[in-house]
């Protein structure tokens, strides 16, 4: 059994930063890829980052490149996300997921399992 937990949400200013956690449970965390979606207020969830499972390998949907950054620590069976630079539209509930494979991934498809989401809200 797998159980995602996010932790770090938060309100905050913009141009603001935010330090999301992720406390997966589970024995093969090691071997899966991991990453963050987002729903903002009335819009569709949407990809915004992965991480493969060494950690290595990495992807960003264009609106957070260079603002965000994603990354594990397999030891502790642990990802966070790193949010800086903060804007307004980034405002939304954030969701960890678990990839059913080891590679980086950008489509809900192919996760199969989901934490509960915090809420990220940022100000004006």
């Amino acid at each position: 059994q797998v159980q995602l937990v996010e932790s770090g949400g938060g309100l905050v200013q913009a141009g603001g930063s935010l330090r999301l956690s992720c406390e997966a449970s589970g024995r093969t965390f090691s071997r899966y890829a991991m990453g963050w979606f987002r729903q903002a207020p009335g819009k569709e969830r949407e990809f915004v980052a992965s991480i493969g499972w060494s950690g290595v390998i990495t992807y960003y949907v264009d609106s957070v490149k260079g603002r965000f950054t994603i990354s594990r620590d397999n030891g502790r069976n642990t990802v966070a996300l790193q949010m800086n630079s903060l804007k307004p539209e980034d405002t939304a509930v954030y969701f960890c997921a678990r990839g059913k494979g080891g590679g980086v991934a950008t489509t809900e498809a192919r996760y199969d399992y989901w934490g509960q989401g915090t809420q990220v809200t940022v100000s004006s």
